[in-house]
């Protein structure tokens, strides 16, 4: 028994608390019919905490000098984590309840049962400003219960505390059917009033070492979430847009005002790094371009995805094909544009957990291979593959570094072969392509080649610096000679957005002279920093 929530406390429950999502979490998207009935919330906050135990497990031992304490320091990882990765209306308002609740009790010395219940209420309370237009019977009714409920308590006693917080909220969950006519038609409670009662019964248990999961209330009419028409209110708008934002609190206050004027379901939730900060941002809408224009307006904002409604019932939750699909992770128009013709699913760089999820489950596919081209993202693919696995999708991830070695992975795929001969056929295609990068250095360093100077052109091979020069056609030449001595049959080149007019049409001219039986293939990447790429087969 814990009288006090310290750090390492904070620490198992955000990860019993993480693994009691996931095990609640087709329970949970099932629930969910308010505001859309789009069957994902238990995936949204998997996903939110999922970038919570990831932001405590990497920062967990860097508590500042000075400032918050041992478990305060630990809670506000928790909570910045959850803002960033944050999925869903539901991922968003428990970010901002997490950073709340941080907030209260950074500096106190111990959190005990009063000071629990006051950050309760301080998560409460940024909760509900978070919402423009709260609405009750949601996870704003709940948490509200949850904290009126500690406070009343008025005692030192953390574990009783926390028990009768988690006690009340389930009761408020199973009132919410009375307050919403959307769940009452159901049969159901929230799902993201749910998905907090499941993360009070986990603290429950770190404090208590006792299990005390309860049961999911329902009503006796209950039938599919999917059946059920969206709440009155949100039917009209057809997309729902989300972005990080970095941006002044007072350029947010204005973009708060014209994203409620453009839909509903509206949600902007900030790090506490006021006046200027990173900010989550959450709206269902029907302009997708005017949204992510009051962003730009606003400040700068990045991660952002669009999902349209119109498309989530098909497939049926829970139901995938017994086919086979690839996603494939592309930086570039040009790149994506490749990967789609060779009919693969195209992911935008650098995406969340989440939006490798969702792309793997809107293939309908049983079986889905997924190319991340960048060794950053191939952590990101392999948790998504994970996640996958909850919905009966079996994903394999080859681990690609580079869009060339993606282009020899997708050529050899064979529907006739068993899928995991496909996926090692694909994987030894991917191997036996050796990618090269060229671009300008943006600082002095010393590399492999030797020191480099601001401008210079580096020729990276495998990731490595080989050779550096002051031209760059010049040096794309020199790095295709160097890899093609070590042998090959096939040169792929990709044109960056910045390349200049006539770099391809040299290295191919190069290739043509020095290398007449090898084979080249040109195309316009598009990608970024990069002005070529090359793939040698």
């Amino acid at each position: 028994m814990l009288d006090t929530l310290d750090a390492a406390a904070v620490r198992r429950w955000c990860a019993g608390g993480l693994a009691a999502l996931k095990r609640h979490q087709g329970e949970i998207d099932q629930l969910n019919v308010y505001p859309v009935p789009d069957g994902d919330t238990g995936t949204n906050l998997v996903l939110t905490l999922t970038s919570a135990q990831q932001a405590l497990a990497m920062d967990l031992d860097t508590l500042p000098d000075s400032g918050p304490t041992a478990h305060g320091h630990a809670l506000r990882l928790m909570a910045q984590g959850a803002l960033l990765g944050a999925r869903g209306n539901s991922g968003v308002i428990l970010s901002q309840i997490l950073r709340g609740f941080a907030d209260q009790v950074a500096v106190a010395p111990t959190v005990r049962g009063r000071e629990f219940a006051a950050a309760l209420r301080s998560g409460t309370t940024a909760a509900y400003t978070a919402v423009a237009r709260p609405v009750e019977g949601t996870l704003l009714t709940v948490v509200a219960a949850a904290a009126a409920a500690a406070e009343r308590a008025d005692s030192a006693d953390l574990p009783a505390v926390a028990r009768l917080a988690a006690r009340a909220a389930a009761e408020a969950l199973a009132r919410t059917p009375e307050q919403l006519p959307a769940l009452a038609r159901a049969g159901v409670v929230d799902a993201g009033g749910r998905g907090l009662c499941v993360l009070l019964d986990a603290l429950v248990e770190v404090l208590t070492g006792e299990s005390v999961d309860q049961p999911t209330p329902t009503t006796r009419s209950a039938r599919p979430a999917a059946t059920v028409a969206r709440e009155t209110g949100s039917d009209e708008y057809a997309y729902e847009v989300q972005f990080l934002l970095d941006a002044h609190a007072e350029a947010v206050a204005g973009m708060r005002r014209a994203l409620d004027a453009l839909g509903d379901s509206l949600v902007v939730v900030g790090d506490g790094r006021e006046p200027e900060g990173t900010w989550n941002v959450h709206v269902h809408v029907n302009d997708v371009g005017a949204a992510v224009e009051a962003g730009v307006v606003a400040g700068r904002p990045y991660r952002i995805s669009v999902t349209r409604f119109a498309d989530q019932p098909e497939p049926p939750r829970g139901q995938v094909s017994d086919g086979r699909a690839a996603v494939v992770v592309a930086t570039g128009g040009g790149i994506a544009e490749l990967f789609a013709a060779e009919g693969a699913t195209v992911v935008a760089g650098n995406p969340s957990t989440g939006e490798l999820l969702d792309a793997v489950r809107g293939t309908g596919a049983a079986r889905v291979v997924v190319l991340p081209n960048d060794p950053n993202t191939e952590a990101v693919a392999s948790a998504a593959a994970r996640a996958a696995r909850q919905h009966g999708i079996r994903v394999s991830v080859v681990p690609t570094r580079s869009p060339v070695q993606a282009l020899a992975a997708l050529a050899v795929r064979d529907a006739d072969r068993r899928f995991e001969d496909d996926v090692i056929a694909m994987a030894e295609a991917a191997g036996a392509c050796r990618y090269a990068e060229v671009c300008h250095a943006s600082r002095e360093a010393l590399t492999m080649a030797g020191p480099c100077r601001p401008g210079d052109v580096l020729a990276l091979v495998e990731g490595e610096v080989h050779l550096i020069g002051t031209d760059l056609t010049d040096t794309c030449a020199a790095v295709v000679d160097r890899m093609l001595g070590g042998g090959g049959e096939m040169v792929t080149l990709l044109s960056g957005v910045d390349a200049p007019a006539g770099l391809i049409d040299a290295v191919r001219a190069h290739v043509a002279r020095r290398w007449p039986f090898v084979e080249v293939h040109a195309y316009p990447g598009g990608q970024p920093f990069y002005p070529l790429l090359v793939g040698i087969e």
